[in-house]
């Protein structure tokens, strides 16, 4: 196999990085240890070692990294910039909520060599189709197995491998298959034998039925019988001759097939487990949106808490959040300001033992991240504790340092009667904040009305911690608040809510809201189609409990329910409340900004999620899933001896009749092709708000199921028809080849 699997076996770049290079691994200032990296023969793997250690040593692989940034681009190699020169210094930025690898090589030629390298391994990752990506898989594996390293596998090596890869197969069937393979009847396989052994193993019976039944002579499917599938069985309608023809052409391996315009077994397989062939309609993960709307209609990706790493009582206040929270497509971050020393204020959690960065390093991070994943503005929501002296440097750090980003005064130069759309926001930066009056008149120097967030929450709010300031106590200095940085407050000014009447005659569409948990849900109880109305016209901004320490996270699927359009969210905390977040804006380009169902635009909608029914246009749906097989599922411990016991339950999330789950039956001792044939039903009532998850488990009768993957989306972009969903790791990032195949149908309920 060539070095790089067919990466340019002649790269000069590529090739140092085989022979190895001592680099020194920094955490922290006193933490910085040399080790020793290189790049094994797979091309993909990396792996490194301290020079003391016995056998111990770390691997990963460049499908695990995003990026590399060249010098000083991360906090710690900026801490330590007079130590190591810039040109010696890169850091590998991983998927995920992995943290970054700091390296500082010996030669700036070494460092570009690195740099450089790596850039085109993670290129050549990022450009493989799914035929290659599947083979560099396999070819993985026979790497870790080769224990001895000769090339070649005997089968003690291929039970092991078995084990490692969830397979549980009786030693007699996996001898056959290993029989088979060896062609050369040497007693081991070279990896081409074990790819073709590979192939025998993951034939899919289930695949074939299907393939069987649209195909007359058993062997292929014509251009008609592949549009039969198409229309029948995917639901495609008119669509399906033309689509027929794309499909034989990017998907058929066999040239004699393809001027046949005709479909092998293997391409219909490798159709079925593409893009094409997901369960995620292709052309909703595209921009598709009208995104001329006013901000107010559309729900917006939102960070609470945005600077901490950890939880909010000593987590690490970090740059990266920051990074990490606008790389998954986040449109509104919190900055928490506090006064520091030398007159430069700084960013962390009050009155709590996190640490401390400063207001103008996070402002120049956003400048350099706020558009790199979307060009659709991010709004900053302001958490101001500080005094006028340090506000007024933040307003001037503003101005210097995001220039022309910054929206400073409405766009017309006009009072506006509704918020500017997203469209016309493009590439802005729009302070969230307390302001001096209103954009009518900017003279009144009082604050009779304007509160910071999660001050309401101090105001008797049950939500409510001793960490936020009690108002009695509040320095009175730190109510005032700057002229230059009220003047920066456009859209957005910070306002008490004093309830739906009074907004309904007195509120300006650029003043908004924020309503902590508790309160959101007591008012979702009480005045839910007022809340809706109210949410047409203004922002509403939602966040956690003060009390939920851990940064654990609420549902926000009751906030979307009422049209509540930023509902921060703990970004720095994995599990099922960020599952939906990313399945709802998984959505229309990844930008962050998702147009709201008509019902929750229209000023005079009666919809209360509570009775959808009552609805304008009410058409209830319902969901079958045939929860067919699974492929190739993780190991919860690759340690581990033992084989998952796999499980698959789907979850609905919507109005609350929408709420349900319901789970197949487990499979013993199969993570690597397990089959149910189980079906699964579901009536939606609202199928425009529904986020449906699909969760994978590995059953245990002691204890808690343990997780091994999931996918979440918009019940609105499901493609019916057999479908593959690609799991997810518990942070969210692929994990290739794990999938499930399914077969869905959606159908009116009667």
């Amino acid at each position: 196999m060539d070095p790089g699997g067919s990466c340019v076996p002649d790269d000069p770049d590529v090739k140092l990085m085989m022979g190895g290079s001592t680099l020194r691994k920094v955490k922290s200032r006193s933490w910085k240890k040399q080790r020793h990296f290189c790049l094994l023969e797979d091309g993909s793997t990396i792996w490194y070692k301290s020079r003391w250690a016995g056998k111990g040593h770390s691997t990963f692989s460049v499908t695990d990294l995003e990026a590399v940034r060249e010098g000083h681009q991360s906090e710690v190699l900026l801490s330590l910039a007079e130590e190591f020169p810039a040109e010696l210094c890169f850091t590998l930025v991983f998927h995920g909520r992995q943290g970054n690898l700091d390296l500082v090589a010996e030669s700036p030629e070494e460092a570009q060599a690195w740099i450089k390298g790596i850039r085109k391994l993670i290129h050549k990752a990022q450009t493989m189709d799914e035929q290659e990506r599947l083979d560099q898989w396999v070819r993985d594996w026979f790497q870790k197995a080769d224990k001895n390293k000769d090339g070649k596998m005997t089968f003690k090596e291929v039970k092991t491998l078995l084990k490692m890869m969830n397979v549980d197969m009786n030693e007699e069937h996996a001898l056959h298959l290993f029989t088979m393979a060896d062609r050369s009847e040497s007693g081991s396989l070279e990896i081409e034998q074990f790819v073709h052994f590979y192939k025998i193993l993951t034939q899919r019976d289930e695949v074939w039925k299907v393939f069987q039944d649209y195909s007359g002579d058993g062997e292929m499917l014509t251009l008609e019988e592949l549009e039969s599938f198409l229309t029948v069985e995917q639901q495609e309608g008119e669509q399906s001759s033309r689509h027929a023809q794309e499909l034989i052409q990017q998907y058929e391996p066999s040239e004699t097939a393809k001027k046949q315009s005709a479909m092998s077994l293997e391409g219909f397989q490798m159709y079925l487990c593409s893009q094409d062939g997901s369960i995620f309609k292709p052309e909703h993960l595209e921009l598709h949106q009208d995104m001329s709307q006013p901000l107010s209609h559309y729900f917006i990706s939102s960070s609470h808490n945005t600077y901490l790493l950890e939880d909010q009582l000593r987590g690490q206040s970090s740059l990266e959040a920051y990074i990490q929270a606008l790389k998954r497509g986040c449109r509104c971050v919190e900055v928490d300001c506090w006064d520091g020393g030398d007159g430069e204020p700084v960013v962390y959690h009050g009155h709590t033992f996190t640490s401390k960065i400063l207001f103008r390093d996070v402002i120049s991070t956003l400048r350099d991240y706020a558009f790199k994943v979307s060009d659709f503005p991010v709004i900053v929501s302001l958490e101001n504790h500080c005094g006028v002296e340090q506000q007024t440097v933040m307003a001037n750090h503003l101005k210097q340092i995001l220039g022309d980003l910054l929206l400073t005064a409405p766009l017309d130069g006009q009072i506006p009667q509704q918020l500017p759309s997203p469209q016309e926001l493009r590439g802005k930066i729009l302070l969230k904040a307390k302001k001096i009056g209103g954009l009518e008149e900017c003279l009144d120097e009082t604050l009779a009305d304007d509160v910071s967030d999660e001050e309401e929450a101090a105001d008797g709010d049950a939500d409510s911690p001793n960490t936020e300031e009690p108002p009695a106590v509040k320095n009175d200095e730190k109510s005032n608040v700057s002229r230059e940085l009220s003047d920066l407050v456009v859209y957005c000014k910070s306002v008490h809510f004093h309830g739906f009447e009074h907004a309904r005659s007195n509120a300006k569409c650029y003043e908004m809201s924020s309503f902590s948990e508790s309160k959101v849900k007591k008012l979702a109880k009480d005045a839910g189609s007022e809340f809706v109305q109210y949410n047409t016209r203004q922002l509403s901004r939602t966040y956690p409990s003060g009390l939920r320490t851990d940064s654990s996270n609420y549902n926000p699927q009751d906030m979307w329910n009422m049209g509540c359009q930023i509902v921060a969210l703990n970004f720095q905390t994995a599990g099922l409340e960020m599952d939906l977040n990313d399945g709802l804006f998984r959505q229309n380009g990844c930008c962050g900004y998702v147009l709201k169902p008509d019902f929750l635009r229209d000023a005079d909608s009666q919809f209360s999620p509570e009775n959808p029914e009552e609805q304008r246009g009410y058409k209830p749906l319902r969901l079958s899933i045939q929860v067919i097989s699974g492929q190739q599922l993780p190991k919860v411990n690759q340690k581990e001896r033992s084989i998952a016991d796999p499980l698959v339950r789907v979850e609905i999330y919507g109005v609350p009749q929408d709420q349900a789950k319901d789970e197949t039956s487990y499979i013993i001792n199969n993570g690597f092709n397990p089959v149910w044939n189980e079906t699964l039903n579901f009536n939606v009532h609202t199928p425009e708000l529904a986020l449906v998850r699909f969760v994978v488990e590995d059953y245990d009768k002691a204890s808690r199921n343990d997780f091994l993957g999931q996918f979440t989306l918009p019940f609105t972009c499901i493609q019916a028809g057999y479908r593959h969903i690609h799991l997810l790791s518990k942070d969210g990032t692929p994990i290739p080849p794990s999938s499930l195949f399914v077969n869905i149908s959606i159908s009116e309920l009667t």
